[in-house]
């Protein structure tokens, strides 16, 4: 094993309340699209068929694409104008969604201490958002975007989790095994799935996201120092 794949939102990025998070974001894009004459519930709307789209993605077109072709069909083809509205608003205003995260020092700890012993080190946040908001969100973990041999966003993937496709393309990409790497993420159902390809699996516990009926026994876990200590005992690869 010489991998560790990280996914953001809830692991390196404390979530303590994907609602929070939600509400604020889809507050600081409304007050950006509201002097454009955008029409707020249909845009919400539009947002959430576009994010579903992309979750179902098949892999014939990047997920970008495939989110930009279902908002246009919704809103009409003169939304694709305000794309570089969208993209000034995730290098400014999106920031304002801050503060509904936090900050967990021991994050840099195992990401550092991954660097140094000499392993590749990889950011599989869900790929739902662009690659700035993503690196934008790296910044807020108080992670640097040149601690990741590749990160997933909507641009460079042409799928998303739990589909196991989005694993095998990262992957590909990296030039790695299953058996090579391990997944750390808080989600059951979207970071554990990867198990199911052969790889080593890590839950952390501290924003867990689980349903009752999900059996998690099977799998390494524990809070950040939990963690840490397993990277502790992991060998140097150099």
């Amino acid at each position: 094993m010489n991998t560790f794949i990280f996914d953001l939102d809830g692991t390196l990025l404390p979530m303590p309340s994907q609602e929070l998070f939600l509400d604020a974001y889809f507050k600081a894009l409304s007050g950006k699209l509201i002097p454009y004459g955008i029409d707020i519930k249909k845009l919400v709307k539009a947002v959430w068929t576009g994010t579903n789209a992309m979750i179902q993605n098949d892999g014939t077109m990047t997920n970008d694409q495939r989110f930009w072709n279902t908002f246009s069909e919704l809103l009409g083809e003169e939304i694709r104008q305000l794309e570089p509205v969208f993209e000034e608003f995730y290098k400014n205003e999106f920031n304002s969604a801050k503060i509904t995260t936090g900050t967990n020092p021991i994050a840099k700890d195992c990401i550092q201490l991954l660097k140094k012993k000499g392993y590749t080190v990889v950011l599989a946040t869900n790929p739902i958002f662009p690659q700035i908001a993503t690196y934008s969100r790296i910044g807020w973990a108080g992670l640097d975007v040149k601690d990741f041999a590749h990160i997933t966003t909507y641009e460079n993937s042409k799928f998303c989790k739990p589909n196991l496709n989005y694993y095998k393309e990262i992957l590909t990409i990296i030039d790695k095994s299953p058996k090579e790497c391990i997944m750390v993420g808080n989600d059951v159902k979207e970071d554990m799935c990867a198990a199911n390809l052969g790889m080593d699996t890590f839950l952390l516990k501290d924003c867990l996201i689980c349903t009752d009926k999900e059996d998690i026994s099977q799998f390494k876990q524990g809070g950040f120092e939990d963690l840490l200590e397993l990277i502790k005992g992991v060998p140097a690869l150099r």
